[in-house]
């Protein structure tokens, strides 16, 4: 924001500090008549041993007073910053005459490889899916409108133990290929009881995975069918939640597999290899284990099979490689972490990961219940991600029927954006470290931060816009308290997208996208747009204000992967 780039130019010109861009300038106030207020002198002062009042006069003074009028210091070195209201009013302008709203493409474009949902093959998505596929695809619509190269990829489980223990169950019962996703699940859930019970048929899903390794036709062709039922399941499951994912994306660890003799080889050629108990294991520098032993990550085990690491690097190496990323993103699970810190520092040993490669594992919390308990069904499974978002829609439209006099065709579809939106901005509003309690009534409380609440104040926005024939354009006068409170959340939306990228943090976003919603419901409720006798002026004014909210909305739960319904 101008704002904020004006208050770093002075604190450089009065005390020649450069201000890392993630320092929190400015805050919002709470006084009247107040737009801001930093507390920035009284950081410097530790910093230059000066006064803090002393420097917040000098940084006020450096202001340019074309953005702000002259800051007032106050208390121990606080400065109180009134934005003035002819920039303001230019800016709401500008900002309303820009498809982007203001916010520029990036000068400096990246290829980003980013590795999220990651389900496995043959079983239906659960709730545990939910966080890795949404987070990841609200990052890949927003690296993509700042002008990156996204490149996702779904890293599927369809290799390995599993599928020789399913297919193996497979030719026990007769299978001939024509059973759902529903069915595949509930004879992969028979075959590790199997498998874990029955020696005999143990060894024979090892064989099985043998064969499969060796391209075995009767093998193959089952393991072929099992993968494209569960592809026909993922892209239904990526449809209904709007995730922009597709078969066309998904580079399961089969896919990884011819690369990994190669990658052992390279590996061994550049000496980082030892063996250890008879399994060929890499010794990242700086990871021990709890007796203080250096800690392995095992290339090959010892029977001669290939495990995640394996894949893992193979997959490091071939996006930085022949898919010249220069960033890899991994959307995983918080649990994660220290495997994907022992997988980096073994990149850079490899060279896979050289200075000009950034590599970063993204990581969540956990979707709990209301007893602090990861979410799990009646029968203690986990919840199916299709019944979840069924009920979603199905709550949803309980709550528009109260609510809304829609028609029922219209209701319905309007329920299906509600509903999804309801559980994908419960998921991205929380800050995706912590966990989360999942509950319906928090989920569809149209009066607090929820996707409802923000979907509401921008139907109501359409709402005004389509009476009055459409948007207008123009600088408005923001006259009142509530007008100049809304132009202050409007033309912020710039520093929200930016926020959110850097840190890759959707609740920061959700967060403004929320505070914009309560800025337009307190100009609404304080300042008629449409009333008889109303100036045009001050008609046309206001409508600029309302086009904006609009558009703001809009465009912000589009980045969040989240429709917003023109009437609710």
């Amino acid at each position: 924001m101008e704002i904020t780039a004006q208050l770093a130019r002075a604190v450089r010109s009065a005390v020649g500090v450069e201000l890392d861009p993630d320092v929190a300038l400015l805050q919002s106030s709470r006084r009247p008549g107040v737009d801001f207020q930093s507390d920035i002198a009284l950081q410097l002062a530790q910093v230059t041993g000066v006064p803090p009042r002393e420097v917040a006069a000098a940084i006020a003074n450096a202001v340019d007073r074309e953005v702000v009028e002259l800051p007032e210091v106050s208390g121990p070195g606080f400065l109180n910053v009134v934005v003035r209201r002819s920039w303001l009013s230019a800016a709401v302008a500008r900002a309303a005459g820009d498809a982007r709203l203001g916010v520029p493409v990036t000068s400096s474009p990246r290829r980003i490889a980013l590795d999220y949902s990651s389900p496995n093959a043959a079983k239906e998505m659960h709730v545990g899916h939910l966080r890795s596929t949404i987070i990841g695809d609200a990052l890949v619509r927003l690296l993509r409108f700042a002008g990156h190269d996204v490149v996702p990829h779904n890293h599927v489980g369809d290799w390995g133990t599993p599928f020789g223990m399913l297919v193996e169950h497979l030719v026990d019962v007769g299978w001939d290929g024509t059973a759902g996703i529903a069915d595949l699940n509930t004879c992969y859930q028979d075959a590790r009881r199997k498998f874990d019970s029955d020696p005999a048929f143990a060894d024979r899903a090892r064989s099985r995975v043998v064969a499969l390794q060796r391209g075995d036709d009767r093998t193959r062709e089952l393991w072929r069918l099992l993968i494209a039922e569960s592809a026909r399941h993922l892209d239904e499951i990526y449809a209904l939640l709007g995730v922009s994912l597709t078969s066309a994306d998904t580079y399961g660890e089969s896919f990884y597999q011819p690369m990994l003799d190669e990658t052992l080889e390279d590996l061994r050629h550049k000496g980082l290899t030892e063996l250890s108990d008879g399994a060929v294991c890499l010794f990242p520098p700086g990871f021990r284990g709890r007796d203080g032993s250096p800690l392995p990550l095992i290339v090959r085990k010892s029977d001669g099979a290939y495990g995640y690491h394996a894949t893992d690097l193979a997959t490091i190496r071939y996006w930085t490689g022949p898919r010249g990323a220069t960033d890899l993103l991994f959307v995983v699970g918080a649990p994660q972490s220290l495997h994907f810190r022992q997988l980096f520092a073994a990149g850079r040993q490899a060279g896979y990961l050289t200075g000009e490669v950034h590599a970063e594992h993204i990581g969540f919390g956990t979707v709990l219940d209301e007893d602090g308990r990861p979410v799990r069904s009646r029968a203690g499974e986990s919840v199916k991600l299709a019944d979840l978002l069924a009920a979603a829609v199905d709550r949803a439209d309980e709550v528009l029927a109260a609510r809304s006099s829609l028609g029922t065709a219209e209701r319905a579809e309007v329920a299906r954006a509600v509903g999804i939106g309801a559980v994908k901005y419960a998921e991205l509003s929380v800050d995706r470290l912590r966990d989360y309690v999942f509950t319906w009534d928090r989920m569809l409380a149209p009066g607090r931060n929820t996707a409802m609440y923000v979907q509401y104040a921008h139907a109501r926005a359409a709402s005004i816009l389509r009476a009055a024939g459409g948007s207008v354009v123009g600088r408005p006068d923001l006259r009142t308290p509530a007008e100049h409170a809304l132009a202050l959340h409007l033309v912020r939306f710039p520093d929200a997208v930016d926020a959110t990228l850097r840190t890759h943090a959707p609740h920061k976003l959700c967060a403004y996208l929320h505070e914009t919603a309560a800025a337009f419901n307190g100009f609404y409720d304080t300042c008629p747009v449409l009333a008889a006798g109303a100036p045009p002026e001050v008609r046309s004014s206001r409508l600029v204000l309302t086009g904006l909210a609009a558009s703001v909305l809009a465009l912000g739960l589009s980045l969040l992967g989240i429709e917003a319904p023109e009437r609710m």
